[in-house]
């Protein structure tokens, strides 16, 4: 049976509201999100029962999906929550529930019986009968374990039911453990990062001490900055669209619900660019360098391909932080009068050079050369968070907008 070509799905994180609508403003085709129980990431505020129904609502408005994250490995403790849990992800209109244990499989195919059931990286799917096993129990997509090359990817598709859809990561944090099944976090600190509140201890820096010296530190380099063991690059493949379609991926997932809604934006914005770009002409794709520079104006650490080209991330020896480079100046709340409307995020001054960054566009640079401040008065900076603030400007500038400078 040939498989029918399809659009690439862009897939974005939504830690909460606000971050949902970052990634629905820029261009996302599908979220994933969780509810206040049973997701892989405890540490956003994710949504309660209502707000997702809110959230479903809106995403549809926008002719988007959501997917909810049920893919913790839950303890006997919480199983009777999970009937409950399930109904309310179905009666809010979720598209699909991701999930990881089998038990967790069985009961969303009764309690969420109309809702698609994703597998979760988590299962560690790395071969085609692992993932025609997934599809024989019900399962509308899995999202492949982080681990394969884009020629093993090509041999799952190939030897896979062509209505089975597979989603992979292709931009954001790596995990130096086997798709994020790690016990490192659960030994040093008590917080298990299978059930959605890793401490991310792989990003410590780490030293040597001699057991007869207690509370001396050695370094395990030459010099005296510690070391990074486990510290990996962070992913990206937006330069890759083409090589990922070729190989058969679905959707495409940006990973990042506990990241801002900046970077939510940013990073959605871009990659729907570099994507409908690749769908108008697959033959003859270029990304432009703009693409290539917004992923420079995100909190990152040093980029790499992971292990689709049949390498390794490698780690970050020497940092255990991020490049950030760039910061949000302030946000468009409207344009009226030639004037726009905005509030404030970090302190920025009349005269100076933003950088604008609006859904749909390539970015743009402003001059700031004058500056109102909540009262209509004329200010020669903008000091205080969340203050409205007026820029005269002879073009529009969309809602939503991101004015950005450079640190």
């Amino acid at each position: 049976m040939e498989r029918k070509e399809q659009k690439l799905e862009l897939l974005s994180p939504a830690g909460d509201p606000e971050r949902l609508d970052s990634a629905l403003r820029f261009g996302a085709g599908a979220v994933y999100l969780a509810g206040r129980e049973f997701g892989m990431r405890a540490g956003p505020a994710n949504f309660s029962n209502e707000e997702l129904k809110k959230a479903c609502l809106f995403a549809h408005e926008k002719g988007a999906k959501v997917y909810v994250t049920c893919n913790t490995l839950p303890r006997n403790g919480e199983i009777e929550r999970l009937p409950g849990f399930l109904e309310a992800v179905e009666d809010a209109g979720a598209d699909g529930l991701i999930v990881t244990d089998l038990g967790v499989l069985a009961l969303a195919k009764r309690y969420a019986p109309r809702t698609e059931v994703h597998i979760s990286t988590q299962a560690g799917i790395v071969n085609y009968q692992s993932a025609r096993f997934f599809y024989d129990l019900g399962a509308s997509r899995v999202v492949l374990a982080r681990e394969l090359s884009l020629e093993e990817i090509a041999e799952i598709r190939a030897k896979t039911d062509p209505k089975l859809e597979l989603e992979a990561f292709v931009h954001g944090s790596m995990c130096v453990s086997f798709s994020g099944r790690c016990l490192l976090s659960n030994y040093l600190t008590g917080r298990d990062a299978n059930r959605g509140d890793c401490a991310q201890p792989c990003r410590w820096k780490y030293h040597l001490m001699e057991e007869s010296r207690p509370g001396e530190y050695f370094p395990v380099l030459e010099d005296d900055s510690g070391a990074y063991f486990f510290n990996s690059r962070d992913l990206c493949m937006v330069e890759h669209i083409p090589e990922l379609a070729g190989a058969g991926v679905t959707s495409l997932k940006i990973e990042g619900r506990a990241k801002s809604a900046y970077y939510v934006a940013v990073v959605t914005n871009a990659y729907r660019q570099a994507l409908d770009l690749y769908e108008k002409n697959p033959e003859q794709f270029v990304l432009p360098q703009w693409v290539l520079e917004e992923m420079e104006k995100v909190s990152h650490r040093e980029y790499c391909t992971g292990f689709f080209f049949g390498n390794e991330p490698g780690q970050v020896y020497d940092n255990g932080g991020y490049v950030r480079g760039w910061e949000v100046a302030a946000v468009c709340d409207g344009y009226e009068s030639r004037t726009a409307v905005c509030s404030q995020r970090n302190r920025f001054f009349k005269g100076e050079t933003l950088n604008v960054l609006e859904p749909g566009r390539v970015p743009y640079e402003i001059v700031v050369k004058e500056l109102f401040n909540h009262d209509g008065e004329p200010a020669e900076s903008a000091p205080h968070p969340m203050e409205t603030l007026y820029i005269p400007l002879e073009k529009p500038m969309a809602p939503g907008a991101l004015l950005r400078r450079k640190r």
